[in-house]
């Protein structure tokens, strides 16, 4: 009996910041629905990553978005909520993948066969739909935030 390798690719964003939550995605790509232009989402423009983030949405087969706040960053710090945001990830997929690609060289606590990859976002193109799925998710995110911020502080003004 053959059995099929689900491999499924984890990254993060906002570790690095001081502000804001830490999110990360986990993304389970489709062979036959190819995704041209994958990398690191950092090598792409905010354009570019918008317009692969809707693609990535509608061919793979499965992807999940978890988060951890900035107060559980605090409480447990940053290693651990990274953590916490990749399990969330993993667990929102709805497919269980037999095999995970990290990027880094930190495995998370996830019971599934796992290989980190230093500078994996550039390489698999897995690990690289799931940076662009943190990193767009992230952004927008953060975008709100400062968007009410400034609304606070306008109407802050006017009083």
């Amino acid at each position: 009996m053959d059995l099929v390798e689900i491999i499924c690719g984890i990254d993060e964003a906002g570790r690095g910041p001081l502000a804001g939550p830490v999110c990360a995605a986990a993304v389970i790509l489709d062979k036959k629905r190819r995704i041209n232009g994958l990398n690191d989402s950092k090598q792409l423009t905010e354009e570019r990553r918008d317009v692969l983030a809707v693609r990535i949405k509608e061919r793979a087969i499965a992807w999940g978005i978890g988060w951890a706040s900035a107060e559980e960053i605090d409480a447990v710090n940053i290693r651990q909520a990274n953590f916490l945001a990749m399990r969330r990830a993993f667990d929102a997929l709805g497919v269980k993948p037999t095999h995970v690609l990290v990027d880094g060289n930190d495995p998370p606590p996830i019971h599934c066969k796992i290989t980190c990859i230093i500078g994996g976002d550039a390489e698999e193109a897995c690990i690289s739909a799931a940076s662009i799925l943190a990193k767009t998710a992230r952004d927008a995110v953060m975008v709100r935030s400062e968007e009410h911020t400034s609304e606070l502080q306008s109407h802050h003004e006017l009083v």
